[in-house]
């Protein structure tokens, strides 16, 4: 079961002008589920977005990359049960005859179509299923779709994901709406996650460039489950420009400090929601680096904790062998790191401080927070002022039994 996560409310969830989303039953991997998402865009919205950096990237991660060369992205295709990644010049032409598809329904050009696969990986993509189901798509083309569409980009996530915010800018309200989808494969490196978000504000396409990146690194690139970075992991951010607001032309404009907060709160949500849904997961754990040299060997610590097979089924049988974690810190990477002078912490118990056990630390206490299906894990690496935080879980034995399974 998800830790402490709920689905979304779809009366919660806020349109987005210039944004509408149709889904269809189109039965790419299995019969009668939600599986097609089209997203249609009005003309003059402006798209970016961030991609995997796993060398085998699926073919609709290369197509959309080339597609973001251009302008005047019009729509993004979803299709979930089948990545079309490790498909060869096969996948590519399906990426492309997906864009076609699309690009004759809506009157743009293929050139102006994102395409987006999640699922199995060395599979190929029914491409004629997926074109048969767009039409259906397109009649259900509404703003208030978002819960549906949450739903329809799952592959083995027990719930959808999805958050929206308000906010103002220079007295011009704004709204900002997303979804995700992820639960396994998950250390997004940019990040099998997807991630769509989308707000009415006006917003340059270089700004937006930028924001997509930070709000990125302070989301989806500081959450794992699992340590694998996917073939198909992808980030993209909207902005329809119908709000109103007096366009954002730089990082400097009124409005950008409060536009970022917000994006980068709703994809932390998000995020977040992600590793709460993990494959198996029974505890969420946050794993809170400070006093580094800098944010990377932060992050460096923070994932060596949160990859750590060790780690993560100690948690999960609530065993306070915490020398485990000690052994994760001194294997990130840190070669001058001053063991005597870190400090370690279960939630607020001092666990380790002098290069050994902390003289006030009891087992009883460590064993207590592990209990908990909410932990966070402080590391003081004393060394400078930088800081980071790494989202992640535990190992069951139910994240065995899905990945054994997950082709069937």
């Amino acid at each position: 079961m998800p830790v402490n996560l709920k689905p979304p409310v779809a009366a919660q969830l806020l349109p987005v002008p210039g944004v509408a989303l149709g889904i269809a039953r189109a039965g790419i991997r299995k019969a009668n589920r939600r599986d097609l998402l089209l997203i249609r865009l009005d003309e003059g919205a402006a798209v970016a977005g961030v991609f995997t950096q796993n060398r085998f990237c699926a073919a609709p991660v290369i197509v959309c990359r080339e597609h973001l060369e251009g302008t005047g992205i019009r729509a993004l295709v979803v299709n979930t049960g089948i990545a079309n990644a490790g498909t060869g010049a096969p996948g590519m032409q399906a990426a492309r005859d997906t864009c076609a598809a699309a690009a004759r329904l809506l009157g743009c050009a293929p050139q102006q179509v994102l395409p987006f696969s999640t699922g199995v990986i060395m599979e190929p993509l029914p491409v004629e299923r997926l074109v048969a189901g767009l039409p259906a798509c397109v009649a259900d083309l509404r703003e208030s779709n978002w819960d549906a569409a949450a739903e329809a980009i799952m592959t083995t996530d027990t719930l959808p994901k999805a958050v929206s915010r308000k906010v103002s800018l220079g007295g011009t309200a704004v709204t900002i709406t997303g979804i995700a989808k992820g639960a396994g494969m998950i250390r997004p490196n940019m990040a099998t996650m997807l991630g769509f978000v989308a707000t009415d504000a006006s917003v340059a396409q270089p700004v937006l460039e930028q924001l997509v990146r930070e709000a990125a690194d302070a989301s989806f690139n500081c959450i794992t489950v699992d340590g694998d970075t996917s073939t198909n992991d992808s980030f993209m951010l909207i902005a329809s420009g119908r709000a109103g607001n007096a366009p954002i032309a730089d990082v400097a404009s009124e409005g950008y400090a409060a536009l970022k907060e917000a994006v980068t709160a709703v994809a932390a949500e998000l995020a977040q929601a992600i590793v709460r849904d993990g494959e198996g997961a029974t505890k969420f754990i946050t794993v809170a680096v400070q006093g580094g040299r800098d944010i990377a060997e932060c992050k460096a610590v923070g994932y060596a904790i949160g990859h750590s097979p060790l780690v993560k089924t100690a948690f999960f049988a609530s065993d306070p062998n915490l020398g485990r974690i000690l052994a994760a810190i001194g294997n990130a990477g840190i070669a001058d790191l001053d063991v005597a002078r870190l400090k370690l912490w279960l939630d607020e118990v001092l666990v380790a401080e002098n290069g050994g056990p902390a003289a006030s630390y009891r087992e009883g206490e460590g064993a207590r927070v592990m209990k908990q299906e909410e932990i966070t894990v402080r590391i003081d690496l004393a060394r400078g002022d930088a800081q980071a935080t790494v989202w992640t879980c535990d190992f069951s034995y139910d994240y065995v039994k899905i990945n054994a399974d997950y082709r069937s």
